[in-house]
């Protein structure tokens, strides 16, 4: 008799557990896990007349636009689908140096469209005669850093850094952040030759 109660007691719960009214909750969207490489330096010093440390896990490579000048470079992260286009120009004149550095506001001014925020941060080396103006883009832009620099007199060299993917803020910000360290490690090391 125990035995029967026991049997009927669990299918009588195990009924009412199967009947009970559910909601489906779906799943939200995830993202793949991303394995970051470990942190590790070696020096551009090449034919240009600047020097820095860049990643070991990045490729650089020369510009092979068009119209690309002499010490045009690519860095690219292959592993993220990314690159940081690197531009270096001789100043000329002061003109040149004003329309130089107002380009390089304006392009990263474009962005205000579709960005969360700009952040503007000094570039300030004194002893290495390295200056600038460092743009962190946040939101869904096609750039998520800008910046330049220079020593006001003679070289003028500029950064900007794109994903061969389509904007996706959420997705793509903890590369961003990874290689910020990365772009603020070249800044830090960077060095004009003459």
């Amino acid at each position: 008799m125990k035995k029967a109660i026991f049997i009927l007691l669990v299918l009588a719960s195990a009924i009412a557990a199967c009947t009970g009214d559910e909601t489906f909750t779906p799943k939200p969207k995830g993202y793949f896990r991303i394995k970051f490489p470990k942190k590790e330096y070696r020096v551009y010093d090449a034919g240009c007349p600047f020097t820095f440390e860049y990643p070991v896990y990045a490729n650089l490579v020369s510009d092979n636009e068009k119209n690309a000048q002499p010490c045009w470079l690519n860095m690219q992260f292959t592993e993220f689908n990314g690159n940081l286009h690197l531009t270096y120009h001789g100043v000329l004149s002061e003109k040149d140096y004003n329309n130089m550095t107002e380009a390089a506001r304006t392009l990263a001014m474009k962005h205000t469209i579709r960005a969360n925020a700009i952040d503007q941060k000094l570039i300030n080396f004194p002893d290495k005669k390295v200056y600038g103006v460092y743009y962190a883009i946040e939101g869904n832009t096609a750039s998520s850093v800008q910046f330049f620099l220079t020593d006001s007199v003679n070289h003028y060299f500029r950064g900007a850094l794109y994903f061969n993917e389509r904007p996706q803020y959420d997705s793509i910000q903890p590369v961003v952040k990874f290689i910020k360290k990365d772009i603020d490690k070249m800044i830090e090391t960077f060095r004009w030759k003459n």
